[in-house]
Protein backbone atom coordinates (compact mmCIF):
# COMPACT_ATOMS: atom_id res chain seq x y z
CA UNK A 1 0.00 0.00 0.00
CA UNK A 2 1.03 3.54 -0.84
CA UNK A 3 1.93 5.90 1.87
CA UNK A 4 2.84 9.50 0.91
CA UNK A 5 3.40 11.21 4.62
CA UNK A 6 5.10 14.28 3.29
CA UNK A 7 4.09 15.61 -0.09
CA UNK A 8 7.11 17.84 -0.87
CA UNK A 9 10.48 16.63 -0.84
CA UNK A 10 12.36 19.76 -2.61
CA UNK A 11 14.57 16.78 -5.56
CA UNK A 12 12.20 19.00 -8.44
CA UNK A 13 13.33 22.49 -7.24
CA UNK A 14 17.04 21.14 -9.01
CA UNK A 15 14.76 19.17 -11.66
CA UNK A 16 15.01 15.81 -10.90
CA UNK A 17 12.89 13.21 -9.79
CA UNK A 18 13.19 9.64 -8.40
CA UNK A 19 11.94 6.35 -10.22
CA UNK A 20 10.05 3.82 -7.87
CA UNK A 21 13.07 2.20 -7.83
CA UNK A 22 14.43 5.25 -6.38
CA UNK A 23 17.12 5.83 -9.22
CA UNK A 24 17.09 9.71 -9.71
CA UNK A 25 16.38 10.89 -13.34
CA UNK A 26 15.83 14.10 -14.91
CA UNK A 27 12.16 15.52 -15.03
CA UNK A 28 12.41 15.60 -18.34
CA UNK A 29 13.09 11.87 -19.04
CA UNK A 30 11.56 10.01 -21.55
CA UNK A 31 10.28 7.61 -18.83
CA UNK A 32 8.75 10.56 -16.79
CA UNK A 33 7.08 12.08 -19.75
CA UNK A 34 5.26 9.41 -20.75
CA UNK A 35 4.13 8.34 -16.93
CA UNK A 36 3.25 11.90 -16.59
CA UNK A 37 0.91 12.39 -19.41
CA UNK A 38 -0.54 9.29 -18.76
CA UNK A 39 -1.65 11.48 -15.37
CA UNK A 40 -2.68 13.85 -17.75
CA UNK A 41 -4.87 11.27 -19.16
CA UNK A 42 -6.34 10.45 -15.97
CA UNK A 43 -6.91 13.96 -14.72
CA UNK A 44 -9.12 14.65 -18.27
CA UNK A 45 -11.03 10.95 -17.34
CA UNK A 46 -12.04 12.92 -13.78
CA UNK A 47 -13.43 15.70 -15.62
CA UNK A 48 -15.30 13.76 -17.61
CA UNK A 49 -16.43 11.84 -14.85
CA UNK A 50 -17.95 14.90 -14.03
CA UNK A 51 -20.71 14.56 -16.33
CA UNK A 52 -20.62 11.23 -16.80
CA UNK A 53 -23.45 8.17 -14.82
CA UNK A 54 -23.94 4.36 -14.90
CA UNK A 55 -21.92 2.13 -17.01
CA UNK A 56 -20.02 5.08 -18.37
CA UNK A 57 -18.74 6.28 -14.77
CA UNK A 58 -18.44 2.96 -13.61
CA UNK A 59 -15.77 2.30 -16.67
CA UNK A 60 -14.14 5.83 -16.48
CA UNK A 61 -13.38 5.09 -12.62
CA UNK A 62 -12.01 1.64 -13.11
CA UNK A 63 -9.70 2.92 -16.34
CA UNK A 64 -8.89 5.85 -13.69
CA UNK A 65 -7.19 3.08 -11.33
CA UNK A 66 -5.55 0.75 -14.41
CA UNK A 67 -3.77 4.39 -15.58
CA UNK A 68 -2.24 3.97 -12.33
CA UNK A 69 -1.50 0.92 -12.55
CA UNK A 70 0.04 2.13 -16.10
CA UNK A 71 1.92 5.17 -14.36
CA UNK A 72 3.67 2.71 -12.08
CA UNK A 73 4.36 0.29 -14.58
CA UNK A 74 6.69 2.92 -16.32
CA UNK A 75 8.10 4.35 -12.87
CA UNK A 76 9.67 0.85 -12.69
CA UNK A 77 11.94 0.44 -15.12
CA UNK A 78 12.64 -3.50 -16.22
CA UNK A 79 16.81 -3.52 -15.43
CA UNK A 80 17.02 -7.28 -15.01
CA UNK A 81 18.07 -6.05 -11.66
CA UNK A 82 15.74 -8.02 -8.66
CA UNK A 83 13.70 -5.49 -6.50
CA UNK A 84 12.66 -6.05 -2.98
CA UNK A 85 9.00 -6.02 -4.13
CA UNK A 86 6.89 -7.21 -7.27
CA UNK A 87 6.39 -4.58 -9.74
CA UNK A 88 3.05 -3.66 -10.89
CA UNK A 89 2.69 -4.60 -14.53
CA UNK A 90 -0.46 -3.93 -16.96
CA UNK A 91 -1.72 -7.19 -17.91
CA UNK A 92 -2.86 -8.38 -21.10
CA UNK A 93 -6.66 -9.02 -19.78
CA UNK A 94 -6.81 -5.27 -18.96
CA UNK A 95 -6.49 -4.43 -22.69
CA UNK A 96 -8.28 -7.81 -23.17
CA UNK A 97 -11.17 -6.01 -21.29
CA UNK A 98 -10.88 -2.72 -23.10
CA UNK A 99 -11.51 -4.81 -26.06
CA UNK A 100 -14.62 -6.53 -25.27
CA UNK A 101 -15.53 -2.91 -24.12
CA UNK A 102 -15.03 -1.67 -27.15
CA UNK A 103 -17.11 -4.58 -29.10
CA UNK A 104 -19.99 -4.13 -27.01
CA UNK A 105 -20.18 -0.37 -27.42
CA UNK A 106 -19.31 -0.25 -30.95
CA UNK A 107 -22.16 -2.48 -31.76
CA UNK A 108 -24.61 0.01 -30.86
CA UNK A 109 -22.96 2.29 -32.80
CA UNK A 110 -23.31 2.76 -37.27
CA UNK A 111 -20.11 2.83 -38.89
CA UNK A 112 -18.64 6.17 -39.63
CA UNK A 113 -19.28 7.64 -42.88
CA UNK A 114 -16.98 10.42 -42.74
CA UNK A 115 -14.05 11.64 -39.72
CA UNK A 116 -16.01 13.17 -36.79
CA UNK A 117 -15.24 16.74 -35.00
CA UNK A 118 -14.21 16.28 -30.97
CA UNK A 119 -17.53 17.78 -29.80
CA UNK A 120 -21.04 16.71 -28.77
CA UNK A 121 -21.96 16.17 -25.62
CA UNK A 122 -20.06 17.25 -22.65
CA UNK A 123 -18.98 13.51 -21.97
CA UNK A 124 -18.08 12.80 -25.59
CA UNK A 125 -16.29 16.03 -25.38
CA UNK A 126 -14.17 15.26 -23.09
CA UNK A 127 -13.70 12.15 -23.90
CA UNK A 128 -11.93 13.64 -27.32
CA UNK A 129 -9.63 15.02 -24.83
CA UNK A 130 -8.86 12.31 -22.88
CA UNK A 131 -8.29 10.57 -26.55
CA UNK A 132 -5.55 13.53 -27.72
CA UNK A 133 -3.85 13.23 -24.44
CA UNK A 134 -3.55 9.07 -24.57
CA UNK A 135 -2.49 9.60 -28.21
CA UNK A 136 0.52 11.41 -27.18
CA UNK A 137 1.09 8.92 -23.87
CA UNK A 138 0.98 6.57 -26.81
CA UNK A 139 4.01 7.94 -28.90
CA UNK A 140 5.80 8.59 -25.68
CA UNK A 141 5.32 5.15 -24.84
CA UNK A 142 6.51 3.91 -27.74
CA UNK A 143 9.25 6.20 -28.34
CA UNK A 144 10.91 5.14 -24.38
CA UNK A 145 10.43 1.36 -25.53
CA UNK A 146 12.72 2.10 -28.95
CA UNK A 147 15.64 3.96 -27.13
CA UNK A 148 18.37 1.27 -26.36
CA UNK A 149 18.76 1.29 -22.89
CA UNK A 150 14.49 1.06 -21.56
CA UNK A 151 12.33 -1.73 -21.49
CA UNK A 152 8.71 -1.32 -21.65
CA UNK A 153 6.54 -3.99 -21.77
CA UNK A 154 4.87 -4.51 -24.71
CA UNK A 155 0.69 -4.75 -22.47
CA UNK A 156 1.84 -1.50 -21.51
CA UNK A 157 1.87 0.10 -24.87
CA UNK A 158 -0.58 -2.31 -25.74
CA UNK A 159 -3.17 -0.49 -23.26
CA UNK A 160 -2.59 2.79 -24.11
CA UNK A 161 -3.28 2.18 -28.09
CA UNK A 162 -6.22 0.04 -27.01
CA UNK A 163 -7.56 2.78 -24.49
CA UNK A 164 -7.29 5.43 -27.19
CA UNK A 165 -9.42 3.35 -29.24
CA UNK A 166 -11.84 2.92 -26.03
CA UNK A 167 -12.34 6.71 -25.87
CA UNK A 168 -13.14 7.68 -29.60
CA UNK A 169 -15.37 4.99 -28.71
CA UNK A 170 -16.82 6.12 -25.94
CA UNK A 171 -17.30 9.36 -26.93
CA UNK A 172 -19.06 8.38 -29.92
CA UNK A 173 -21.43 6.07 -27.05
CA UNK A 174 -21.99 9.26 -25.44
CA UNK A 175 -23.01 11.17 -28.83
CA UNK A 176 -26.63 9.27 -28.49
CA UNK A 177 -24.44 6.12 -30.28
CA UNK A 178 -22.82 8.85 -32.89
CA UNK A 179 -26.40 10.28 -33.89
CA UNK A 180 -25.22 13.32 -32.19
CA UNK A 181 -21.61 13.14 -33.41
CA UNK A 182 -20.84 16.34 -35.14
CA UNK A 183 -19.03 15.36 -38.84
CA UNK A 184 -16.05 17.19 -40.86
CA UNK A 185 -17.50 18.30 -43.75
CA UNK A 186 -13.88 18.55 -45.93
CA UNK A 187 -13.79 22.41 -47.51
CA UNK A 188 -16.82 24.00 -45.46
CA UNK A 189 -14.81 26.90 -45.21
CA UNK A 190 -13.44 27.62 -48.20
Amino acid sequence: MVKLDKIYTKTGDKGKTRLSTGEPVDKWHPRVTAYGTVDEVNAALGVAALHADGDMLAAIRRIQNDLFDLGADLATPDTGKKLEWEPLRIVGTQVQRLETEIDAMNANIAPLDSFILPGGSEVATHMHVARTLCRRAERQIAELSSLDDEIVSPEALAYANRLSDWLFVAGRAANNNGTDDVKWVPGANR
